[in-house]
């Protein structure tokens, strides 16, 4: 249900492990140089080249040979910063190197603030982004967008909920959340008017990075927070004991590479190339190697 923005700070503020243009908006053009990770398939599953759908590939991209990736580096396990403070890793990032492989391409993952890598996208700066994106028809009539995960939202609080943190009833809360999600500009909008009403209003914290607002319930700082549901989940197990899921996960819908509107050859591809990885079990153990593969999916397709 994502979101928004930039490099992983490698803890969550509470002792624990990680989580936290111009030009061309063409696929065949765009992109560029700069810090971020490269490379030419999944470190986890071995894939091969599926010559029928490389030879697909238009000649442009094949020439380049290289996909410019847009990412906020900071929603572990989807897309987060290694040790090194420049790798970006992650379930996303393995899939999609997978994808990328079998149409016998390489990727160059590079950090961004999340909500300017569509706008980086349009105006060329990256071949595509991704970065749990989910899809919404706001989204589909800037660019094209191809199904590949399913994620709800859900709410983590402090261990035990002593401010008695309730989803549905979130009234006079502190409540952390990263800029440009979904939660932040659907989600929270609805709830936010309807306590105001009530005279007992939520005071909303907006972070940079998802691991800032994880952080802020650790600390105290908030009362709850809210993102994506295998967000909450592998920051929960990460958090040593700081934080837990309150709450049923709700509003599941599915994420989205996205691709310039131009391109949907393309993204096609992509759906296609995702697809014969799901027949040969490549998609399903990645999911499995991240623990994400409650929101596997059957099924991809070019802005459904």
């Amino acid at each position: 249900m994502r979101r928004a923005p930039v490099a992983l700070v490698a803890s969550l503020a509470l002792g624990a492990a990680t989580i936290t243009g111009c030009g061309s908006d063409s696929l065949d053009e765009g992109g560029g140089s700069g810090e971020g990770s490269s490379s030419s398939g999944s470190g986890e599953v071995e894939v091969s080249v599926n010559q029928e759908l490389a030879d697909q590939v238009p000649q442009e991209i094949r020439d380049k040979g290289t996909l410019t990736i847009g990412t906020d580096a900071s929603y572990a396990p989807n897309e987060f910063l290694a040790e090194d403070g420049k790798t970006v890793q992650g379930f996303d990032v393995d899939l999609f190197d997978a994808v990328a492989a079998s149409l016998d391409l390489e990727t160059q993952w590079q950090p961004a603030k999340f909500d300017s890598i569509i706008t980086g996208v349009d105006g060329g700066k990256y071949d595509m982004g991704i970065s749990s994106f989910t899809i919404n028809d706001e989204r589909k009539q800037q660019v094209n967008m191809v199904s590949y995960f399913n994620a709800g939202t859900q709410w983590a609080a402090a261990p035990g909920n002593p401010e008695n943190v309730d989803p549905e009833a979130p009234c006079g809360l502190t409540v952390a959340v990263q800029k440009g999600t979904v939660q932040q500009e659907e989600d929270l909008p609805a709830k936010e008017d309807e306590c105001e009403s009530e005279g007992e209003p939520i005071e909303v914290l907006v972070y940079e990075g998802q691991d800032q607002a994880t952080a802020a319930v650790g600390s105290g700082k908030a009362d709850a927070m809210l993102a994506d549901s295998p967000i909450v989940a592998y920051a929960v197990k990460q958090s040593d004991g700081k934080i837990e899921a309150v709450g049923d996960i709700y509003d599941a819908a599915p994420y989205g590479y996205v691709v310039p509107q131009d391109d949907e050859e393309m993204a096609e591809l992509f759906a296609e190339a995702l697809t014969a990885l799901k027949e040969d079990g490549a998609y399903d153990s990645v999911l499995e190697e991240w623990g994400v593969q409650d929101g596997g999916i059957d099924e991809f397709a070019v802005n459904p």
